[in-house]
């Protein structure tokens, strides 16, 4: 799995949820998808021909085998997962943030808008990006707050195959009823 951790929130800056603006595009990781992995995963997730029989996906709706999107879903989190990973460890080598811990992100409180736009194939790359679009302070955990972020996963030709409206909890620098 090929990655970038260039402006991810909490990776390579380590921003607290005070410290994001709103606005910011950030790529946070690439996918390219194997056959096996399609196979593999939709063998024990979602076992649809046109997952997991390449002949039988020849005369599905999409014409050839392409992963699940649950899937591709998979990968969004897991290039999230990955990039805040090395952005902590850049981070923490650099001596750490000041305060000398990183802000946590999570947990999530779920998504919003989910979308599968078009089938992911075979040899297809699918670059994660998002857009952060809200951030809010939360009354009843006044040291976290709640951040929304547009994401797309495209593939090589900058086909949005996958969208959705993504929530996370992430560390405030300050809690935000001032203390």
């Amino acid at each position: 799995m090929q990655q970038t951790a260039a402006g991810v929130p909490g990776a390579s800056d380590q921003l607290h949820h005070e410290d994001l603006a709103v606005g910011e595009p950030y790529v946070f990781g690439r996918k390219e998808v194997t056959a096996e992995e399609i196979i593999a995963y939709a063998r024990a997730y979602d076992p649809q021909p046109m997952h997991t029989d390449p002949e039988a996906a020849k005369a599905s709706l999409f014409g050839d085998l392409c992963a699940s999107g649950w899937h591709t879903a998979a990968h969004f989190i897991r290039c999230i997962i990955a990039s805040r990973g090395q952005g902590n460890a850049q981070a923490l080598a650099k001596g750490g943030p000041s305060g000398g811990r990183v802000p946590v992100y999570g947990p999530s409180p779920g998504c919003r808008d989910l979308k599968w736009l078009k089938p992911v194939f075979v040899g297809d790359t699918i670059t994660y990006r998002s857009r952060l679009i809200e951030r809010a302070d939360l009354k009843s955990r006044p040291n976290r707050g709640l951040l929304a972020s547009a994401v797309q996963g495209r593939n090589q030709k900058g086909e949005i195959v996958f969208a959705v409206t993504s929530l996370i909890l992430a560390d405030r620098r300050r809690p935000a009823n001032g203390e």
